[in-house]
């Protein structure tokens, strides 16, 4: 296509097919490379107590067996009788082990170790038995509890299914319990009875997304126990507790919450305790209390990635007598080892797709034959998963006379992955099989039973391992096709910038004399600019560059405005040495344009100070720290002074519109005065008491502030392309004419723009963290540095490089609010501000607003960079052609942001294609990509935003310009 044909309508047609075409095809790279994990159907029955290959006519038939028949025959089955007989499953959302168990062999922190003293009794009396059972990323709720009673590792995509739970309908304990009759009550988070409808015979959920609630959704569950401790008709019981999750995403660890919140739970544990002890010597049976967290927090309270404080789960077995070790170092397993163990202490089949191995030291207490038989249920339902992953996997085609285990890496040595695993199980097998038929010679052999029940584990550990790590197999067609649309996409993307630049630069040369010619070179700045995107290309493929990319955008922008400045210093000195008198306006223009650098300089290393992003020096001093130390009343003063400084900065650049009429700025003034007075007033009222108990009021304010923002700024952008006067409407001289309604457009482009900037910084100030305040006035002061910058750089600087320019210093903005690459930074407390009721996509839409603030910023300046360029010579209203303004006001605006999305994309998008066997590929490079997805959606958005509103105000001038000339 030549760029001469390049017409607005093409352009927009084209461009939209490519945007169509990219997301057709990160849909289809995203269904194929996070897939949902394939699973075993059906359900675990007697063949669990046969070893794998064994004729099914020798299992009895069940089908018309009742609960308690099916009870019994699993008990003769197992040949060990159940420890227990009833279940209290405790879970305490987001509580770290190391607050219970301590870390690294130190006790736990000296406040939350005073704050559950019967706790802590209980483990040094060895009537408690604690795990750091390590949670697999995503380290959301959802999934984890999907882990916990199903043994399997779900799918990374769950983190997106936590906010709209489905039924479980894969294997997993709570179906078995119901298989042999035991009667559910569940009370606390709504998660349980999602994932198992109607299984509960009482129940009282509770919404774990709003987190607001520290008190009250824990008391909902704390006024059910007394009754429930009475009663005698259930098996099982499920208290899952959210008050200390909210608690740390409201202040995190260090939260003055999180103490009086562990003792809380003490006094639960303590309470179920003393209750559940005089059960165990009556016909109720005995109780195992097991108190569990689903996952970790961070320091600040979050959690979703794969951090040790973020993984680092509890598994707490409280029992009515001596129960495991008193040796004072907390044991280690995974969550997927609470189903196997848990199937096993209570006579059940193990579900059909776990992973995981059963914890020892919970059966200390049984013969050391009950110990190798429960190992060898747990060893046979591995092996069967193992043989439906491995089709080649039949142990008879192996000989392993030849086999050592020495303690090396158990996979090395051997031809392949299916002869290690029939290697290792027949080796315990045969261990197993001597030691029954030796039982003269077991009491004078202690090490052959050290060597059976080490070949288990070490069969258990390696296939557990294997599976918990193995990668899905994923549709290579499917994925090679998504990323080839999306390549597709980019190229289009480029090509139509490449033919746009191409149009442009040719209309520059006719414009400019031949002393500005310099156009026809390429700049430093320009360079600069791709190679800021070739140095984040090679970064993707690095994990640590992954989890601190801030630095590199950090760098970059200061680096290209350091640029600019040298070359603004550069055309004076041209100047100078060439003694051109300069005029007033360059003079003020040369001064707005180096006060702009400084600004934005100045501005950014502010944020760039704030928080200690990324993943390895969160732990370093920054401002953010600093102000959370001082105390919460500084952090209010900040937000004061921010929003007041806001709002009259808003006011000023106001005025700088001086062609619109006065009473009609007057209401523009009004409208942007109201909403950050009511910001103003809500922080100073509201904001102390948005997240306790009973802030109605505070909601119901943040929702005033919600409707008036979103009135205010539909009113503002309908209106003033209406109300913006034609100067000079008396005038017939096309030139004239033109001229006249150029600067219409831009008044209109300026007070919309303006307006655009100004409200979504009040909803910000709004959301975000108290401490971010401040950054979110930087980030306004950059957007006006840079709009300003741009205004006076007509002749020396490209526009693609301008829009470039804005892109990159959202993207450093986006790290300078405390966002990183990993899940644990979303603010999920902020999305739940002015939320009566919980709203799954109400509360989305929040959070994506709240992370994407800085990036959503500087797309919807746009609207306002338009407005500083002078389109008055490309406007030829005579024929009522407004192509060729669109063109260029939304053509770069539109394309660069497109078209630089869409090379990180595609460039990630192999990246992530390459590195899919990774050893980090679910822990930073998925969530990575989901950044990335998220990002798309968000550049779509403002693009959109900011087009529609460009067509919007020429369509309305036209239509004015047609009735002015109707009317003469």
């Amino acid at each position: 296509m030549d760029s001469s044909s390049l017409t607005c309508k093409k352009l927009t047609v084209i461009a939209v097919l490519a945007v169509l075409i990219q997301v057709f095809g990160l849909a289809l790279f995203v269904l194929g490379f996070f897939p949902v994990k394939p699973a075993l159907s059906g359900f675990s029955g007697v063949e669990s107590f046969y070893p794998p290959g064994a004729d099914s006519a020798e299992f009895q038939n069940t089908t018309n067996l009742s609960d308690s028949q099916l009870k019994y025959l699993y008990q003769e089955l197992s040949l060990v009788p159940p420890l227990f007989d009833r279940l209290i499953l405790m879970v305490i959302d987001g509580l770290p082990a190391e607050f219970v168990l301590g870390k690294d062999g130190e006790p736990p922190p000296k406040p939350f170790q005073e704050a559950m003293p019967y706790t802590q009794s209980l483990l040094s009396k060895g009537r408690a038995i604690g795990y750091h059972a390590k949670a697999a990323p995503p380290t959301v709720t959802m999934p984890r509890l999907k882990a916990m009673v199903s043994g399997a590792v779900g799918g990374f995509l769950d983190v997106a299914f936590n906010f709209n739970t489905q039924a479980l309908l894969d294997d997993n304990i709570i179906v078995q319990f119901l298989k042999v009759g035991w009667k559910l009550v569940m009370h606390g988070d709504d998660t349980w009875l999602k994932l198992f409808p109607g299984m509960f015979s009482r129940h009282d959920g509770a919404s774990s997304f709003f987190v607001k609630d520290t008190v009250q959704v824990d008391q909902n569950v704390s006024r059910h126990l007394v009754d429930e401790l009475s009663r005698a008709d259930w098996s099982l019981l499920i208290l899952h507790y959210l008050g200390l999750d909210h608690v740390g995403h409201l202040g995190g660890r260090s939260s003055v919450l999180m103490a009086p919140k562990l003792r809380e739970m003490d006094e639960v544990i303590k309470m179920i305790d003393l209750n559940s002890l005089p059960t165990n010597n009556n016909d109720q049976g005995r109780t195992l209390l097991l108190v569990v967290s689903d996952h970790g927090m961070t320091e600040n309270g979050n959690h979703g990635g794969s951090s040790f404080e973020e993984t680092d789960s509890l598994a707490l077995f409280i029992g009515p007598t001596k129960f495991g070790s008193t040796s004072g170092t907390p044991n280690k397993a995974n969550q997927v080892d609470l189903a196997s163990t848990l199937a096993l202490l209570f006579g059940v089949p193990i579900p059909k797709n776990n992973v995981g191995m059963l914890m020892p030291e919970t059966f200390k207490s049984l013969t050391v034959d009950q110990q190798l038989r429960l190992l060898e249920l747990n060893s046979w339902q591995l092996l069967r998963l193992l043989e439906a992953q491995l089709p080649g996997l039949v142990c008879e085609n192996f000989s392993c006379d030849n086999f050592r285990d020495d303690g090396s890496e158990r996979t090395r040595g051997y031809s392949n992955l299916e002869e290690t695993f029939c290697c290792l199980y027949m080796k315990a097998s045969d261990l197993h099989r001597s030691w029954k038929s030796g039982e003269e010679k077991r009491s004078a052999s202690g090490d052959n039973r050290h060597s059976v029940l080490m070949a288990y584990h070490n069969f258990l550990r390696t296939a557990s391992e294997w599976l918990s790590h193995r990668a899905t197999d994923k549709p290579v067609g499917q994925l090679i096709f998504g990323v080839a649309a999306m390549l597709v996409s980019c190229l289009i993307l480029l090509s139509l910038l490449f033919l746009l630049g191409k149009q442009v630069f040719s209309e520059q040369n006719q414009q400019f004399s031949s002393a500005n010619n310099d156009l026809s070179w390429w700049h430093l700045d320009e360079v600069f600019i791709l190679v800021v995107i070739v140095i984040v290309v090679i970064s993707m493929g690095s994990s640590s560059l992954v989890e601190e990319e801030q630095y590199i955008w950090h760098f970059m922008t200061s680096s290209l405005y350091l640029l600019s400045l040298r070359k603004v210093m550069q055309h004076i000195v041209t100047r100078t040495e060439q003694n051109t008198s300069a005029t007033l306006g360059l003079k003020t223009n040369d001064y707005i344009q180096i006060c702009s650098i400084f600004v934005i300089l100045i501005s950014g290393r502010f944020l760039r100070g704030w928080h200690q992003g990324g993943v390895n020096w969160t732990n370093l001093p920054d401002i953010s720290k600093w102000l959370e130390q001082v105390g919460s009343t500084y952090i209010k003063l900040f937000q004061l002074v921010s929003v007041i400084i806001l709002v009259n900065i808003s006011l000023v650049s106001l005025m700088w519109s001086r062609r619109s009429k006065k009473n009609f700025m007057t209401v523009v003034s009004l409208m942007h005065l109201f909403p950050g007075w009511l910001v103003l007033h809500y922080i100073t009222k509201y904001q102390d008491v948005a997240f306790s108990t009973g802030s109605y009021d505070a909601t119901l304010m943040a929702q005033i502030i919600y409707v008036v923002l979103g009135f205010c700024s539909t009113a503002i952008v309908v209106a003033v392309p209406w109300c913006i006067p034609f100067q000079n409407r008396t005038v017939s001289v096309p030139e004239v004419q033109r001229k006249a309604w150029g600067l219409c457009f831009r008044d209109s482009a300026y007070v919309i723009g303006l307006s655009y900037v100004y409200y979504w910084s009040l909803l910000q100030l709004l959301l975000q963290q108290p401490v971010n305040s401040m950054p979110v006035l930087f980030l306004f002061l950059q957007v006006l540095a840079c709009i300003w910058y741009s205004s006076g750089s007509n002749q020396h600087r490209r526009q693609w490089v301008e829009v470039a320019a804005l892109y990159y210093m959202g993207m450093a903005g986006h790290f300078g609010l405390g966002n990183t690459n990993t899940l644990a930074t979303i603010d999920v407390a902020g999305a739940f501000i002015g939320v009566l009721n919980h709203s799954t996509i109400l509360s989305g839409v929040l959070m994506f607003i709240i992370t994407y603030a800085s990036p959503m910023l500087y797309l919807l300046s746009m609207v306002m960079y338009n407005s500083v360029k002078d389109t008055s010579s490309f406007i030829i209203s005579e024929k009522g052609n407004i192509g060729s303004l669109l063109k260029r006001t939304l053509g770069f605006p539109c394309l660069v942001p497109l078209g630089l999305n869409s090379i990180l994309l595609i460039a990630y998008t192999i990246v992530l294609l390459l590195m899919r066997n990774h050893l980090f590929v679910w822990s930073v490079f998925s969530p990575k990509f989901l950044y990335i997805c998220a990002t798309t959606v968000c550049v779509c958005v403002g693009v959109s935003v900011v087009a529609s509103t460009m067509i919007y105000i020429s369509l309305v001038l036209t239509y004015r310009e047609k009735l002015h000339t109707h009317t003469d």
